[in-house]
């Protein structure tokens, strides 16, 4: 096993963390990952184990930093934590089982993360991870787990914030025409439970383009049409354009639910959704939030509104049920949402620092109660 820890690879290192930055490498296998452990002053770290090609360290400590302040927000005793896989999510099952139970043994002794679904990953792959180290969260229901994909743990989250956000923008859910940007898991499941409010769902991409249909898409047919394998600009209706259209749609409510920063300085003008409520990790810069708070777009932070996933995670760890899982989704989502926006409000400051300014205070509490900090 060649595994290195390094204290200072970049840039991200301040008073929230890194914890640990753990790089692995095992030629014989073929397996590259890094982990990086934000923060434990609250707890063991929760934080998903994202698989693809093109990650990278910074991607993986930013993510890890969102997942600290997402769990403090939420007001979870966890910390934060990402991990990334640097291989092909469509590989073979067996060679991908292979080697993520080849990961789980490389991490088996970095007590401090709790590996979670991820891109790339699912509940299969956390049963992977379990049965090698017996730590992992998102578990499938056969070994005692909340599956929080199929219940739609962070969609729920997505929406209640939606939700929230009509008492501080001119978007109403009822009549609301919703572009989902990335229609996998998160978007899919946001979507739908918005459409139970009375919206409606205008346009839909994936990583092959998007789908535009101004008089609605009927969303159980496109996800069942997703299911097969299919991209959804071979849907039978709609216009078909690039993936990065999507942004610039006619729509009141845009869900950014795939990759971090696609939204950016160089393409926020486009954009005619009033809300946007983020159900990726980290799919806006700095610079584009600042923009869209110049514009009177309100958008809601990536760990406010899609908390719902760790939330969920979290209930799983400690023994709870799907239904309590559900109801702490709402329930924790529903306040939080409100504080932030409320106090973005009355400081006039942007939501994400106003969510940064709630979620470091309550780490601070809790670094006060530690021994060693």
């Amino acid at each position: 096993m060649n595994e290195i820890t390094i204290n200072k690879p970049f840039d991200l290192i301040d008073q929230w963390g890194p914890y640990q930055v753990l790089h692995i490498y095992r030629p014989n296998s073929g397996l590259k990952a890094i982990v990086v452990v934000d923060n434990i002053d609250r707890g063991p770290a929760i934080g998903g184990t994202r698989m693809a090609l093109d990650v990278s360290l910074q991607e993986c400590a930013r993510l890890a930093r969102a997942m600290t302040f997402k769990n403090a927000a939420a007001d979870l005793p966890h910390g934060g934590a990402k991990s990334v896989i640097f291989a092909d999510p469509a590989m073979p099952a067996a060679d991908k089982e292979l080697l993520i139970r080849n990961f789980a043994c490389a991490i088996a002794d970095v007590a401090s993360y709790i590996p979670g679904p991820d891109m790339g990953t699912n509940e299969q792959a956390m049963a992977w991870i379990h049965n090698e180290m017996g730590r992992a969260v998102g578990l499938p229901r056969d070994i005692g787990g909340i599956p929080l994909d199929e219940i739609g743990a962070t969609g729920l989250g997505v929406a209640v914030a939606a939700e929230v956000a009509e008492e501080f923008c001119d978007v109403q859910i009822e009549g609301a025409r919703i572009a989902v940007q990335g229609f996998g898991a998160v978007g899919q499941h946001a979507a739908r439970f918005l459409l139970r409010k009375g919206a409606t769902l205008v346009a839909a991409s994936d990583s092959r383009g998007t789908l535009h249909d101004a008089s609605g898409i009927e969303i159980e047919q496109l996800i069942a049409f997703k299911k097969e394998g299919n991209p959804v600009i071979e849907f039978d209706k709609g216009s078909k354009l690039t993936c990065d259209e999507i942004i610039g749609i006619d729509c009141d409510i845009l869900i950014p639910a795939a990759r971090p920063d696609v939204l950016h300085k160089n393409n926020v003008a486009e954009l005619k959704a009033r809300l946007v409520v983020q159900g990726a990790n980290i799919p806006a810069t700095l610079g584009a939030e600042e923009i869209m708070h110049q514009r009177g777009i309100l958008s809601v932070p990536d760990f406010i509104a899609n908390a719902g996933g760790v939330i969920c995670a979290s209930v799983e760890y400690h023994g709870g049920s799907e239904t309590s899982a559900l109801s702490t989704i709402s329930e924790k989502i529903e306040r939080n949402t409100r504080s932030v926006l409320t106090y973005s409000k009355e400081k006039n400051i942007l939501p994400r620092h106003a969510a940064e300014d709630i979620a470091q205070q309550r780490v601070r509490n809790a670094t006060k109660l530690r021994r060693w900090s």
